[in-house]
């Protein structure tokens, strides 16, 4: 990302990363199995026979007490036909109709899909069992303005397994904190578009990370259902509390809207026609063999789609269900926002869960909020990847001017040096090679691009693995003359130069460009 901004930086005000769009699952995890819930009904003296009246009853009073505040305070209590409706914008329009800034805006009612129990006659036994079943149910979705976090919302499944989710926006609470310190700002949605002091608000940003995430949500879930202790009794029941979905945003302020509008169809472009399958996994910090070929064992999907949208162009690669997305926010930003639906790609250094005193390993990250922390050095991790990846978008230059001199022969420390075919599939192979994402981090050396150019499972004998380190230091010696690449001093490491960058980049967009994804981009 830092390549990235002091490419531009005339034209940057500063940079903001950090959450955006969080949702909270909290689960009553002895309740979400069936043997748990058929626990629970004994612990408490329900027979299974009852358990339809059961439910009803429970239901009643959960809602009863769920929406006690909404009307003691007169807040509307609406009832939705759909629930394809705009949930978000119709509580934004209460708000602002009735000029709320703090406490309940609304609580909206809809009917929709949910994981709950029903009972069951088993044929052999002849007994009565529960087990999962997919139902309908109504959900109490409640819109307040939060102390602490703002505009947000919290839904309630009013069946079993009472399930509960959060939905908060990072910017919302940032938003308040700058305020709270002075620092002025602008903001659109959920954008800032100007911010006075760009570094220490992101040293606030950062602090959200800190809050004491059980504890708030505990809260929160006391406000929704009011009675659970009633509902229990002494039966212990808590809720855990998972990350359903997390956005994280890096937002580029640009000083002048003008500028981005020049520059995003060249990201869009590149984006579109230049990342192929193994870029995204790597964006998305999947490992990728030297080869470049996706790993023998992955099964799944990578996808990547550009979209038109009323306020602009969003391109999105998506890798199963995470996925990172590329777009321009209210026309002075440029963001890339990773989304974590599954973070099970994941690794974070923990020890085993129920393990207090194991070893530390590498092991699955998880949904829940212990590992929130990790998540967001992943996310973070994505979008950096990405963003360096747009470094190597030419501005103006055109093909033509980039790669006219590479087609001629040239002379190198007085030695006539042959002339490159961009698309020979010689010299087009070892372009593609030294431009891999994975070899600009740290650079590339012979035994590098061998594993790349002559990958083979055979065992090479020595006379063999000199002629092919002869073979490269002669390819190394053609695109150094060329200035493509550039050997970094005391070392047997090369770099792609600023030009070669820029020129290999424009070669290889132009090899995979369509010319129905490029004259969608120009409509």
């Amino acid at each position: 990302m830092k390549s990235f901004i002091q490419k531009h930086e005339r034209d940057v005000i500063g940079s903001l990363s950090g959450f955006d769009r969080l949702v909270f699952r909290g689960l009553l995890r002895r309740l979400f199995y069936p043997q748990g819930m058929d626990y629970c009904l004994a612990f408490l003296g329900v027979l299974l026979k009852d358990f339809a009246q059961y439910v009803l009853q429970v239901t009643a009073r959960l809602k009863e007490a769920s929406l006690a505040v909404a009307k003691r305070t007169g807040r509307p209590i609406q009832y939705l036909a759909s629930s394809q409706v705009r949930k978000d914008d119709l509580a934004r329009e209460l708000a602002a109709r009735d000029h709320l800034t703090d406490g309940l805006i609304c609580v909206l009612t809809c009917v929709e899909p949910c994981q709950t129990f029903e009972i069951h006659r088993h044929r052999e036994s002849k007994r009565l069992q529960i087990r999962p079943h997919r139902s309908k149910c109504l959900h109490l979705y409640h819109y307040f303005f939060h102390p602490q976090f703002g505009f947000m919302s919290a839904r309630l499944q009013t069946w079993f397994p009472l399930t509960i989710q959060v939905c908060l926006n990072g910017r919302e609470w940032l938003s308040r904190q700058l305020t709270r310190e002075g620092i002025a700002f602008q903001q659109r949605g959920n954008c800032f578009t100007w911010i006075e002091d760009p570094p220490r608000a992101q040293e606030i940003m950062e602090g959200l990370l800190r809050t004491s995430w059980p504890g708030l949500l505990d809260e929160i879930a006391r406000q929704l259902n009011p009675i659970h202790a009633e509902l229990f009794g002494d039966f212990d029941l808590r809720y855990y509390w998972s990350v359903h979905q997390s956005e994280w945003a890096t937002d580029i302020m640009f000083k002048d809207p003008g500028k981005l509008a020049g520059l995003y169809p060249q990201f869009l472009r590149h984006g579109l026609t230049t990342f192929a399958s193994p870029d995204v996994m790597r964006f998305l910090g999947r490992k990728i063999p030297p080869t470049g070929n996706l790993p023998r064992n992955f099964v799944g999907e990578v996808v990547s789609r550009l979209r038109r949208r009323p306020e602009g162009i969003r391109i999105k690669h998506r890798l199963g269900s995470n996925h990172i997305k590329l777009y321009d926010k209210e026309g002075s930003s440029l963001r890339v926002e990773t989304t974590i639906n599954d973070p099970r790609d994941f690794k974070v250094l923990r020890r085993k869960a129920g393990d207090d005193h194991g070893d530390l390993a590498w092991r699955p990250l998880r949904k829940g909020v212990a590992d929130l922390h990790r998540l967001a050095q992943v996310s973070e991790a994505a979008n950096r990847r990405y963003l360096q990846a747009l470094v190597q978008v030419q501005d103006t230059a055109s093909l033509g001017s980039l790669t006219n001199k590479l087609c001629r022969p040239t002379i190198w420390k007085g030695q006539r040096v042959r002339a490159l075919n961009p698309y020979g599939p010689q010299d087009l192979a070892l372009l593609q090679a030294v431009a891999r994402g994975e070899l600009n981090i740290n650079g590339f050396r012979n035994r590098d691009l061998a594993k790349l150019l002559y990958a083979s499972d055979q065992k090479l004998t020595p006379t063999e693995k000199r002629r092919q380190s002869s073979a490269i230091t002669r390819k190394l010696r053609l695109l150094r003359a060329h200035g493509l690449i550039k050997k970094v001093p005391k070392t047997h490491r090369y770099h792609l130069s600023a030009s070669g960058s820029k020129a290999i980049t424009a070669i290889i967009a132009a090899l995979n460009a369509s010319s129905d994804s490029l004259i969608k981009l120009a409509a």
